[in-house]
């Protein structure tokens, strides 16, 4: 048998021109041991083994990317479903160096005060020369105007809105996808209010003192991803139609390490030490600094 395999192993002279053209009817295949044929059964049937697993495994099992598409989709189907009835750019530059665009659409049929609070502040100085001063897993965060007080009148409206866009869509998923736009109104985060003696007119009274700073209505986020969290704080207001490239960007900047759950912060914070709030001003922030270079509109329906 060791010379029958032997003599099937043997390489053949080259192909004449003849044979090339005319081959010769085939042959019946040489005669094997039962070892010998096994193996060779095995080497022909790994070529068609190999041929149709991945596809197979490609067919069970959708790409991840058409994953999250499809489930962005489903959990955020008013950022897609909403109409677009005017367009703003934000120009981003990272360190210095120009990282690209960002196009807004904005909601001014669903969100008629966001909407216009948004326009109002990419034309002018509002925006420009503004930093992002957040990024976190989720999304990513701009300082908005510091200069701008805060008017309750404007931010009841903006909360107002929010909670009318969290009940019309399903499941009250604002932010259950990347791309969205939204201005922020209220923080969780802020404690209640304190009680506090106050002497007036030679009388103590009592006075509710808010503890923080309540946002003003012109800082923005945008969602790099699920970020269910916004829903209580912020108003949608509009979508991001290109430039997700540029969020990313941003998103990959690093950022001062979160130091909340370190027991000599928590320490700190429960004592009032000032040196806990200012340390908590910082966390998150980008290392490099991240500013809407230039903005503007760049078309409104009337």
């Amino acid at each position: 048998m060791s010379q029958r395999i032997l003599n099937t192993a043997k390489p053949t002279a080259a192909p004449t021109q003849t044979q090339r053209h005319h081959p010769s009817p085939p042959q019946p295949p040489p005669k094997l041991g039962r070892r010998a044929a096994s193996a060779a059964i095995a080497i022909a049937a790994a070529p068609a083994l190999l041929s149709v697993s991945p596809a197979s495994s490609k067919a069970q099992e959708p790409e991840p990317e058409a994953v999250g598409v499809a489930g962005a989709a489903a959990a955020a189907p008013c950022l897609a479903e909403l109409p677009v009835t005017a367009t703003a750019f934000l120009d981003v530059s990272i360190g210095g160096e120009p990282a690209g665009r960002i196009t807004v659409g904005l909601f001014g049929d669903a969100a008629p005060a966001g909407a216009s609070r948004f326009l109002s502040l990419v034309t002018g100085v509002g925006y420009r020369r503004k930093e992002f001063v957040k990024i976190v897993p989720g999304y990513v965060q701009h300082g908005g105007v510091v200069s701008y007080p805060a008017v309750p009148a404007v931010t009841d409206r903006l909360a107002a809105e929010a909670d009318a866009l969290r009940a019309r869509c399903p499941g009250g998923a604002v932010h259950g996808a990347a791309g969205a736009v939204s201005i922020v109104v209220r923080d969780p985060s802020l404690p209640p209010p304190k009680p506090k003696l106050v002497a007036r007119g030679g009388k103590l009274e009592v006075e509710e003192e808010q503890v923080g700073v309540a946002p003003n209505g012109t800082e923005f986020v945008i969602t790099t991803g699920a970020a269910p969290e916004l829903d209580a704080s912020a108003v949608l207001v509009g979508r991001v139609l290109d430039g997700m490239d540029v969020v990313a960007k941003i998103a990959a900047v690093p950022t001062v390490r979160d130091n909340a759950a370190s027991p000599y912060f928590r320490v700190a914070k429960l004592i009032g030490d000032k040196r806990a709030v200012v340390a908590e001003r910082g966390f998150n922030r980008p290392y490099t600094k991240v500013v809407v270079s230039n903005c503007g509109v760049l078309s409104k329906t009337e």
